[in-house]
């Protein structure tokens, strides 16, 4: 029997109720308040028929569901600032995982007590998912550094951009066995109002920096400690690289700046996501 004709006959009862007795013996007054209490219970029933889908299943109140999208919503904007406020430093390392490096970088982060945000090139991850997994274990965070490290993506068709933030974001998650990857870097900060969506309607906070020391073109241990140090009064986040060729001079670095920065106050956190 559908529910419309449940609803139909039911109100035919009712009016016959407030009419009359219907042949039933019963006073007027007697069936009125019958019908009070079978039109509570009716509109309990109606109520409950009407939060069941058409395949059956059971709705989520709507505040519920509500709350769910919000939660997940992530903004657009290029997330910079340490989300532990304070006197904080973010670490980022870009363009791994490398084989030869990352593994250096984990064991140096480790010994010292430090996380760090870990910017993935998609095929790195794919070729080196137990180092992947290996950040997750860690404690550290997962961040998409897209498919080729095109630095000249801001430059090119929408689709071609989706296809590489989306496709290497795929890679670092079946890399890492299912981790979330919080944020989206784009290469040489080649990021456009299209590319940002696209990154925070997949769940990833578009990332930037505060802090280039320039060690990808290896000036020198020396050099890329000054750097640090100079432009750390710009904000927290700071890029270095654990891939895309010898990090040599970026590993040294690392080694005598974490002690510096805990000399002087600062603790580690994570970028905002």
């Amino acid at each position: 029997m559908g529910y419309g004709t449940d609803v139909a006959r039911f109100r035919a009862r009712l009016r016959a109720m407030v009419r009359g007795d219907g042949g039933t013996g019963r006073s007027v007054r007697g069936m009125r308040w019958e019908a009070l209490v079978a039109g509570i219970a009716m509109a309990a029933v109606v109520g409950a028929l009407l939060l069941v889908l058409p395949d059956g299943r059971a709705e989520e109140p709507a505040g519920k569901n509500a709350s769910a999208q919000m939660a997940k919503k992530v903004e657009t904007s290029i997330s910079r600032k340490a989300e532990s406020g304070g006197k904080a430093v973010n670490l980022t390392l870009d363009d791994g995982p490398d084989p030869r490096w990352t593994p250096k970088f984990l064991a140096l982060l480790k010994a010292n007590g430090v996380k760090a945000t870990f910017c993935m090139v998609g095929p790195n991850a794919q070729r080196n998912p137990e180092l992947v997994k290996r950040v997750v274990a860690d404690g550290h965070r997962l961040c998409d550094h897209s498919m080729s490290h095109d630095v000249s993506m801001d430059r090119k068709p929408v689709a071609y951009q989706e296809k590489e933030i989306l496709e290497a974001k795929r890679l670092i998650e079946d890399a890492s066995g299912g981790a979330p990857v919080r944020y989206y870097r784009a290469p040489g900060g080649a990021f456009t109002p299209e590319s940002r969506k696209i990154a925070a309607e997949a769940g990833m906070r578009p990332l930037g920096w505060n802090v280039d020391p320039k060690d990808f073109e290896r000036p020198g241990v020396d050099k890329i400690v000054s750097n640090v140090k100079e432009q750390l009064a710009k904000g927290p986040t700071v890029l270095l690289h654990d891939g895309g060729g010898s990090r040599e001079q970026s590993l040294a670095a690392l080694e005598r700046l974490i002690p510096w920065f805990k000399e002087q106050g600062y603790a580690f956190s994570f970028p905002e996501a």
